[in-house]
Parts: structure tokens; C-alpha cells; sequence
């Protein structure tokens, strides 16, 4: 491993905070003349998830950065004109088209996997290929079905084979339409200019460390390495010549590195209030969130419901710049519903109501109701302040 040199700078807890929070595009006042567009660029990767309650996760995520925005302007900002592309980042995530060059060597893996957990019946993969080239852009269910029985894992020759042409890079995924993947290949979706795996590994993760650095303001290895799900010692390898700076972090027992061009001007401005996706990569790292926020948060989807502590998708509440409570959505008509409500004191009442106020009006709804919350005498203060913006 290289040897780095000591670490020059020391920050504050809350210093790293307001860099977390401005990389994130949650400090200071937002590009909304780059809208949706550069909030993708600004991170670097939007994450995509198939639980829609108040909208799906990657709609979540410019929405709480840039409020109220049309949900369709949102899908076309994304996959118009060929801006972005889907792949497997920190999970399946929506990223710049012009980091296609920058996943070659995670492509380059998926070719040289030896075991798959989907046999590849013969065949299967060619004609996948050129049933795209002769009708595409298609579906799994275009291409002759994605599943063999009703079990969720049980995909068909066709779903195996353009799912591993995905990993390959042979095949992109151009948009979502409702819900389902379109495929087609990458030769027609992406620019000619980036349409290569000339790259090697190094300079492909030296430039995905760097980005994660950007995005995240500041992180320790781990953090770094989480963000486009890299191994430890790939950001070992790269990590000193990624451009980052090591820096001490107050109250961090792990070394950390730093975006130099953040460090460069104090973060300033008004902080967002609003509801996150657990999604969002704001707290997308439990340990992470943890250690910058205090504050724990697991999402319980696919927890038994009886052991739900918040919630089937529990929102946490970001306002100036901390996480104050959490909000459990759902639903019905023209209601929004906040089926469980988590306060951090009584303090945390109008930022939770402003929040909730705000994305029922996104999503169309003309009335707030909350059913439960935690804390029984900090109720009356939410629902006051619910009754008067909403009056």
C-alpha cells in the first residue's frame, strides 16, 4: 500500500458535517438551472429501488434537493437524449452517461466471473443480442418473458441472458417503463466517444475514488469505498493519487480524506428541510449516518411487521442541517398519511410539519394525517403546526 503522507488539515464534527451536507447538495442554494441533471452529476449515483410509497426512491432524491418537481420531467430528465445510463454502482443506480468509460473494469469482472447464481441456457445470449439489433429498444417481457414460474427468482433463459449482456456492457438499460427495464444495445445508447473499455482498472478507480470523495465531501476509507461498492484495497491502490487529502476528523477513530476544492471555501447558506429516501445518499451507510449525525436508522421493509420499530419505509427528517425525527408515509386519496411519526423534542414539531406539508403537496395531496406518534405528548405541537400550514 502507498505510503500517504500525515494528514494536515483537522476538522470539527460539525465542520465535517456542513461539507457532508454541501457535497450532498443539502447546504447552500441549489443549481436548479442544472436541475435534475446536475443533481445526478453532483453525486455521481442516484440509486434506484422498486418501493414506491410517496414516489420511487430515485424521484425521492432530486425532489429533496430541489423541491416540488414533475415527476415526469423528472423520468425524462434522466433518459432523454441519452444523459444517463442504469448499472450496478452502489447498487443498481442511475449514473452520468459520461462515466460509462469509468465502469469498465467492473464489466471487465462480470466477463471474467467464473460461477453465476442464473445458468445461461445455449443459445440464449446470441439471440437475446440480435433480437435487440433487429427490434429494439425491448423489454424482458418484449424479448419473449422474464420468468419461467411466478417465484420472484426464478427468471427465464431470455432475463438471464440480457441481464448478464447488462454486466457485460453489450446491452444498456435506456430508460424504465413502468417499472421494467428497456434494454438495447450499447453500440446505438451511448456516444460513440465513450463507447470503450479502454480504461485500465487503476485510472477507472482512481477516477471513482475521486468522485466519491466529491460527493461525499469527506469519508473515511470505508465510506469512500461504499459508495460505488469498491473493495477496500482498490481505494488502497488508488487513493494517493486520486487528488483527496488526508485529513483528522473529530470523534472519527478512522482515518479520513477530503475533496481539497471543499476545504477550499467554508460551507455556507440555507439548509433543505424535507423527508429523505433511505435511499438517499445523504444515509445511505448506517455507520456513516451514525457517526456524522448520531443518528441510527435501518430501514424495515423487509422486516417482520411485528418487529417494526418506525415503519415499513420510515423517512428520515433533515432540518438545519441534522436529522430531527422520522415519518413512516403513505397514501390515501388526496391524504397523505404519516402512519408513524418520530420527533426529536418538541423542537423538531415545525420542521417535520413544513416537511410533510411540502411533499404532500408534490405528490398531489391537499391534507396531512397523522395516526401515531411516538412520543404522545408531542403530538398536539405537530398537529398544531400541521393546522396552521396547511390553513
Amino acid at each position: 500500500m502507498t505510503t500517504l503522507p500525515p494528514p494536515t488539515t483537522e476538522l470539527s464534527a460539525q465542520e465535517a458535517r456542513r461539507l457532508a451536507l454541501r457535497a450532498q447538495g443539502f447546504l447552500g442554494a441549489p443549481d436548479r438551472r442544472a436541475g435534475v441533471r446536475g443533481v445526478l452529476r453532483h453525486l455521481g449515483a442516484v440509486q434506484l429501488d422498486t418501493i414506491s410509497v410517496l414516489a420511487r426512491s430515485h424521484e425521492l432524491i432530486p425532489y429533496a434537493r430541489l423541491g416540488a418537481l414533475g415527476r415526469k420531467a423528472v423520468e425524462d430528465a434522466y433518459w432523454q437524449d441519452t444523459h444517463a445510463f442504469e448499472y450496478w454502482s452502489h447498487a443498481a443506480c442511475i449514473l452520468p452517461i459520461e462515466e460509462w468509460p469509468h465502469f469498465a473494469f467492473r464489466r471487465r469482472a462480470y466477463r471474467n466471473r467464473p460461477h453465476w447464481n442464473h445458468s445461461l441456457p445455449d443459445g440464449a445470449y446470441d439471440q437475446v443480442v440480435k433480437q435487440l439489433r433487429t427490434e429494439g429498444p425491448l423489454t424482458a417481457t418484449d424479448l419473449g418473458g422474464a420468468k419461467r414460474t411466478s417465484e420472484w427468482w426464478d427468471w427465464s433463459g431470455t432475463k438471464v441472458a440480457v441481464e448478464r449482456a447488462l454486466m457485460y456492457g453489450e446491452v444498456v438499460c435506456v430508460e424504465r417503463r413502468g417499472w421494467k427495464r428497456v434494454y438495447d444495445l450499447a453500440e446505438r445508447a451511448v456516444p460513440a466517444a465513450l463507447l470503450h473499455d479502454e480504461l485500465d482498472d487503476a485510472e477507472c478507480l482512481r477516477r471513482l475514488v475521486r468522485l466519491a470523495g466529491r460527493s461525499l465531501g469527506v469519508g473515511t476509507r470505508a465510506d469512500i469505498a461504499d459508495y460505488h461498492r469498491l473493495k477496500g484495497e482498490q481505494v488502497d491502490a488508488v487513493i494517493a493519487d486520486s487528488g483527496l487529502v488526508p485529513v483528522t476528523v473529530e470523534g472519527w477513530s478512522k482515518p479520513a480524506w477530503a475533496d481539497p476544492a471543499a476545504l477550499e471555501t467554508p460551507p455556507r447558506g440555507r439548509h433543505r428541510t424535507t423527508l429523505l429516501s433511505p435511499f438517499d445518499s445523504l444515509i445511505w451507510d448506517r455507520a456513516r449516518t451514525e457517526r456524522i449525525f448520531g443518528f441510527t436508522h435501518r430501514l424495515e421493509a423487509y422486516v417482520p411487521k411485528q418487529k417494526r420499530v418506525h415503519g415499513y419505509f420510515a423517512m428520515p427528517v433533515l432540518a438545519g442541517g441534522r436529522l430531527v425525527g422520522r415519518v413512516d408515509p403513505a397514501r390515501e386519496g388526496r391524504t397523505l398519511v404519516a402512519k408513524q411519526v418520530t420527533l426529536d423534542g418538541p423542537k423538531a414539531a415545525p420542521a417535520v410539519a413544513q416537511a410533510l406539508v411540502e411533499a404532500a403537496g408534490w405528490v398531489d395531496c391537499t391534507d396531512v394525517r397523522v395516526e401515531r406518534v411516538d412520543a404522545r405528548d408531542l403530538r398536539e405541537p405537530l398537529t398544531r403546526e400541521l393546522t396552521r400550514l396547511l390553513a
